[in-house]
């Protein structure tokens, strides 16, 4: 398998290299073809890495393909797009970003600010031809354990009929790359199955998509049937997408959490009774543990940008670098774009515009 390299936005997030660097590291020991770009201040990076004896050759190997590479300041998760945009200079996430840029890295992950990555990568890495924006994008679980490409999930809060009509043919183009999908089914996230129903860029998205014989359009679905699998992708703005992906999210933690509570006053048999249970269910339904997912990506760029949670812990952040090699591994940005201009609607005119 060939060498990756991804850099990674070292001071993002909640929590910065304290997290950042122990997730590095885990990928760093389960991907022997791997390299890793810590985008920081090394002053801060270096006492959390780790120190080792000359006679402990324990995870030398990954350290050694571990590389700091100096940032002088960091986007602020709280500071505006257009802020962090005209001051990005210098910062973790422009650095990592600018590695992509220069080829020096195949990937990038960030846990900061959506806005500010959304509108650094577009400027640094560029869209693809026939897209405006790019979309993020995860692939949640489902009962059918096939799982559901769903996009957007924040980076635009407001979309046109068009940027519609873009994600749901970037979204069908990945499921067919990634789960192998033939004919993978699209819908659109609405209010009501019926025709009439929903906003006028969203009637608007799904009379252009039904009339597209290459797009496997089935028609609207309400948020209820996000985890059924009765599609394969699932459109929305970023608004409404990122509201629901919380939402998910939420009540799935409190169903993996609650398989760990246990009353202290219950009997030997009711103990017992219970650990079962929670083995039998987490079996069956562990697939849903949002740690599993998490890592949206920034769909639509000419690159691989991934997106993790502010607030991810080791656990998530390493979920999130698994998606990067995913992505950099079935060459995600390069199958959009041969796929694109024959069958994303007037994309050769768009080409053209542009």
């Amino acid at each position: 398998m060939d060498n990756l390299t991804i850099a990674l936005d070292a001071m993002s997030g909640d929590y910065g290299p304290r997290i950042i660097i122990p997730a590095a590291l885990q990928a760093l020991n389960c991907h022997p073809n791997l390299s890793i770009l810590l985008v920081g201040d090394p002053e801060e990076i270096t006492p959390f890495l780790p120190k080792f004896n000359e006679n402990d050759n324990t995870n030398q190997s990954a350290y050694d393909r571990l590389t700091i590479v100096k940032s002088t300041s960091v986007i602020a998760n709280d500071m505006k797009p257009s802020q962090a945009i005209r001051h990005s200079q210098g910062s973790s996430m422009s650095i990592a970003l600018e590695l992509v840029k220069e080829r020096r890295a195949d990937a990038c992950v960030s846990a900061g600010n959506t806005g500010a990555l959304m509108g650094l990568s577009k400027l640094l890495l560029h869209s693809l031809d026939g897209i405006d924006r790019p979309a993020l994008v995860a692939i949640l679980p489902a009962l059918n354990h096939q799982g559901t490409v769903v996009l957007d999930l924040g980076a635009n809060a407001e979309c046109d009929s068009n940027m519609l009509v873009q994600f749901a043919t970037m979204g069908s183009i990945l499921a067919n790359s990634l789960l192998n999908i033939k004919r993978p089914r699209v819908a659109l996230l609405n209010i009501g199955q019926e025709d009439i129903k929903g906003l006028d860029r969203i009637r608007a998205a799904a009379a252009i998509l039904k009339s597209n014989a290459q797009i496997n359009f089935i028609g609207y679905l309400e948020g209820n049937e996000l985890l059924t699998g009765k599609t394969d992708v699932l459109v929305c703005d970023g608004f409404v997408g990122n509201v629901t992906l919380k939402t998910v999210e939420g009540l799935l933690n409190i169903f993996m959490s609650s398989l760990q509570l246990t009353n202290h006053r219950q009997s030997l048999l009711a103990k017992l009774i219970s650990k079962w249970l929670r083995k039998k269910i987490s079996k069956n339904f562990g697939y849903l543990d949002p740690g599993r997912y998490n890592g949206a990506c920034l769909l639509g760029l000419q690159s691989i940008v991934i997106k993790s949670h502010g607030s991810a812990n080791q656990k998530l952040f390493f979920a999130a670098i698994e998606q990067a090699i995913l992505a950099i591994q079935n060459k995600i940005p390069e199958r959009i774009a041969a796929s694109l201009s024959s069958v994303l609607p007037n994309s050769e005119n768009h080409k053209n515009e542009r």
